[in-house]
């Protein structure tokens, strides 16, 4: 057990908070590591099978939020700092070359990550964000989850994709995972960035070309948020867009890891 745990027994372990997947050889040295934070109700495991298309020389992180996996018993997120602290404590010593990536709410996350090791001297050499809003701006989709019953919001997730259909219409699985989901949303819905000065990394944007939930032409907003390069990407496809196309996608990813530039596309 470490020391910080020791002090806090009701810290979680590092390894519950940010998944940390090795190349397939896993005694060989990473050349840099991808830190993937997930969607409104979203998990590690969800992100996990990303390992195996990406390149060895890559070291996967996930983040796990609350309230879910070996953190279910944690109390559920209701602040930005929630999600947030956690992953800024628990990143491996080792993490210095780093690409911070977020999908929808996931990105708003990926952003405070990044702009808390930017200020502390520690800047991401590039942020990748997809599917969401500028982090000032007011959710332009937003989902008021205490205002609907189980089976609205239910509905609601289903409209946006990205869940298994089975979990939520099993009562038993749907009991476990509608709680993190709603206090994600809330926490989505309530978000705006507090005023701070410009990243100083590259920022990718990538979107879905017909999402519903963030218009594609919305993401050039994204630029404001940065003082370096912004590069735009949208893919055919809704707000879990790359669920169709995931080689495509996790090639501009790749992209990013290995240092290239792309001139912006615009579909």
């Amino acid at each position: 057990m470490d020391s910080a745990r020791q002090l806090d027994p009701d810290m979680p372990a590092p390894d519950d908070v940010v998944w940390v997947l090795p190349g397939g050889d896993a005694t060989a040295p990473h050349r840099t590591s991808l830190l993937v934070l997930p969607h409104s109700g979203g998990n590690a495991h969800a992100y996990a099978p990303w390992r195996a298309l990406l390149p060895d020389g890559v070291r996967l992180l996930i983040g796990q939020y609350p309230g879910r996996g070996a953190r279910f018993s944690e109390p559920l997120p209701e602040r930005m700092a929630d999600l947030v602290d956690p992953i800024l404590a628990c990143l491996p010593a080792d993490t210095d070359d780093l690409v911070v990536l977020g999908h929808s709410m996931g990105s708003l996350v990926a952003y405070e990550v990044t702009r808390a090791l930017t200020d502390a001297g520690r800047a991401p050499r590039a942020l990748v964000v997809s599917a969401c809003r500028a982090p000032f701006l007011a959710n332009p989709s937003p989902v008021h989850p205490d205002t609907l019953d189980d089976d609205a919001l239910v509905a609601a997730i289903k409209a946006r994709g990205g869940t298994d259909d089975g979990i939520l219409d099993e009562p038993e699985l749907r009991e476990l995972v509608l709680p993190s989901i709603r206090a994600d949303f809330a926490l989505d819905d309530a978000y705006r960035s507090a005023v701070a000065a410009p990243l100083t990394c590259p920022v990718t944007v990538v979107g879905g070309s017909v999402d519903p939930v963030v218009p594609a032409e919305a993401l050039g907003r994204w630029a404001e948020v940065t003082a370096g390069p912004v590069t735009t990407h949208v893919l055919p496809g809704g707000h879990f867009y790359f669920q169709q196309q995931l080689e495509e996608f996790l090639s501009l990813v790749t992209g990013v890891l290995d240092g290239d530039t792309v001139r912006p596309e615009f579909a």
